[in-house]
């Protein structure tokens, strides 16, 4: 099938002790699409991105990549299948160059020695093909912009040539140019074919690059969205519960009123 899911989580469920996390999720991303992950703290993001990730494997569901079902245990058997996660901390080391938190555990060795200008070409290449500007990839982390330092995670995160990227709240913390950055950087993932799942708090974010928004309210589905026929309105009021609000309402009377 050309439109099939890059992924597909069906009645994905996740319990800690007595605490329910996850109940019957249900979500797709397909190639070249950005769907947001929206929902109050402990709504079930981080527990259900840990499930893809391998982190947190999932006790019931099924997880089918690319059309098939497959088993995810561990963060190895993600990379393996080409699935990439940014997590909101970046595990940047601020001390160590560009090029060498790029190639952080992938370095390039000749002959049992660091092939430092290869690693520099390729880093500029994929800083380039990604249309990332910093003022040097020789300069460290700890001297990079926010916005920058989001940059590089997700940019070190492509050298594995993933089909998903997962990115945990890229925008949070930065100001106003640097969340342009990333943002463009997100539509630059999109263009390329990637399958993108992008979770986020910031509502302006969301309807800046998400094609659909995949709502969760303590730990189950409530409501999927096309962003570009959905209010804002709309989709806060999935994630806070209040359905009964004057835009619903209004939509029921247009519904009655057509039948």
């Amino acid at each position: 099938m050309p439109n099939e899911p890059v992924l597909a989580l069906r009645g994905i469920s996740k319990r800690f002790g007595a605490v329910q996390a996850l109940t019957d999720i249900h979500l797709e991303v397909r190639a070249g699409e950005v769907v947001a992950l929206v929902g109050d703290n402990g709504a079930g993001k981080s527990t259900l991105v840990k499930a893809i990730a391998g982190v947190g494997p999932a006790d019931e569901g099924v997880l089918a990549w690319q059309g098939k079902p497959v088993e995810i245990a561990r963060p190895h058997d993600a990379q393996d299948l080409g699935i990439a996660t940014v997590y909101q901390d970046l595990a940047l080391c601020d001390n160590i160059d560009v090029v060498g938190n790029l190639f952080l555990g992938r370095e390039i060795l000749r002959a049992g020695v660091l092939d430092e200008v290869e690693m520099e070409r390729r880093a500029r290449e994929l800083l380039s093909t990604l249309s990332i500007r910093i003022p040097s990839v020789r300069i460290p982390i700890a001297s990079l912009s926010g916005g920058q330092r989001q940059t590089v995670a997700i940019a070190r995160s492509m050298l594995g040539e993933p089909k998903l990227v997962i990115l945990d709240e890229p925008t949070a913390a930065l100001g106003v140019e640097q969340t342009a950055q990333v943002l463009d950087l997100v539509e630059r993932l999109r263009e390329r074919g990637l399958a993108v799942i992008l979770i986020s708090h910031n509502m302006a974010d969301v309807k800046a690059v998400a094609d659909r928004v995949a709502v969760l309210r303590l730990g189950r589905n409530n409501g999927i969205f096309d962003v570009r026929t959905t209010s804002q309105e709309e989709i806060i009021s999935a994630i806070t519960g209040a359905t009964d609000n004057a835009v619903t309402r209004r939509k029921a009377r247009s519904g009655e009123a057509a039948k």
